[in-house]
């Protein structure tokens, strides 16, 4: 008979799995990207999707909205939106003689920030509280967001016409960053025979808001063993003195490692985490956090090959 804790490990597991699979009606081929989406906002964090337009980047932000009955609000990044499209603003009522508070975009359970990349810096730092704290902040007064809360940006890749790059504390806050990339032949195919039924609207939920926000608080009281605490610490720590990176990450980062890996563990119905949930999230979590050294470059090596360099010198803990 499993014990009460596994029992819930299970559901969890499972009830995931089931939000996967009705998205996998509408986004074909995707399945590690899909899970790993879900293992973000399960943890609680923030995604950042970067690829070139038109390989269902929107598509996947819609679908898990639909699946998990979240209230869902996209926002298109161009040069010309304003701070207070995002945050919101005050506005003079000439009847009342006062000013009312306006909601802003972010005002819902899941904001695709569509294109990220293309705005200005003042804009994109409208989304550093919201991302952090979950509120915001207008004219001195700070009022919380509905929740669960999610972020899922999109940016093209840089180079693109009219893309800039996001500043650290903006890419830190994202928990992972993962490509979509093109699907695989047989994948396209089925895309195309599907795209007349509009598989969006095929999809049913799968999950509850309750029951997700109880996922949520179920991954907070994971056990982790010490020795995984050591590890991740360890992993962490080696990006800041490698010669192979110029920038480290942060003890954000480290956090965000834990927690995607809690997750993971979750999807494999496990009620603790081991170092495969780890390496499985490793690149995802650190990737966009750190930055290559002249050395590395030199080498002709890219950010996915120094990680995984500096993780396999690492000792795997045995618990």
């Amino acid at each position: 008979m499993l014990g009460e804790k596994r029992r819930k490990e299970v559901f969890m597991g499972n009830k995931m799995l089931e939000v996967k699979e009705e998205i996998k009606k509408a986004v074909k081929g995707k399945d590690e990207v899909i899970e790993k989406v879900l293992a973000a906002m399960l943890a609680g964090g923030h995604i950042l999707l970067e690829d070139i337009p038109g390989v269902g980047k929107t598509t996947l932000a819609m679908a898990i909205a639909k699946s998990m009955a979240l209230s869902y609000k996209r926002v298109q990044f161009t040069p010309d939106v304003l701070p207070s499209d995002i945050v919101g603003f005050s506005m003079y009522n000439q009847d009342t003689k006062t000013f009312e508070y306006q909601q802003g975009a972010v005002y819902c359970n899941l904001f695709l920030a569509d294109e990220i990349n293309r705005t200005s810096p003042k804009t994109q730092s409208a989304l550093l509280e919201v991302m952090e704290e979950g509120n915001v902040t207008v004219d001195g007064v700070t009022r919380p967001l509905p929740a669960p809360f999610t972020v899922i940006a999109t940016e093209n890749p840089l180079g693109s016409s009219g893309t800039q790059m996001l500043p650290e504390s903006q890419l830190d806050r994202f928990m992972i960053c993962l490509s979509m990339g093109y699907p695989e032949h047989e994948a396209a195919i089925d895309i195309l025979k599907e795209n007349a039924k509009k598989p969006l609207s095929l999809l049913q939920e799968a999950i509850s808001v309750e029951e997700f926000t109880a996922l949520r608080q179920e991954i907070n009281d994971m056990f982790v063993h010490d020795s995984i605490y050591e590890y991740i610490v360890t992993l962490v720590e080696v990006t800041r003195t490698n010669p192979l990176f110029s920038m480290g990450a942060s003890p954000r980062g480290s956090i965000a490692l834990l927690r995607m890996a809690k997750a993971m563990a979750v999807f494999n119905g496990r009620d603790y985490v081991t170092p495969e949930d780890i390496r499985s999230v490793f690149f995802d979590v650190l990737g966009h956090r750190v930055k290559l050294s002249t050395k590395a470059r030199a080498e002709g090596k890219n950010g996915k090959d120094a990680l995984m360099e500096l993780f396999a010198e690492v000792k795997v803990p045995r618990t």
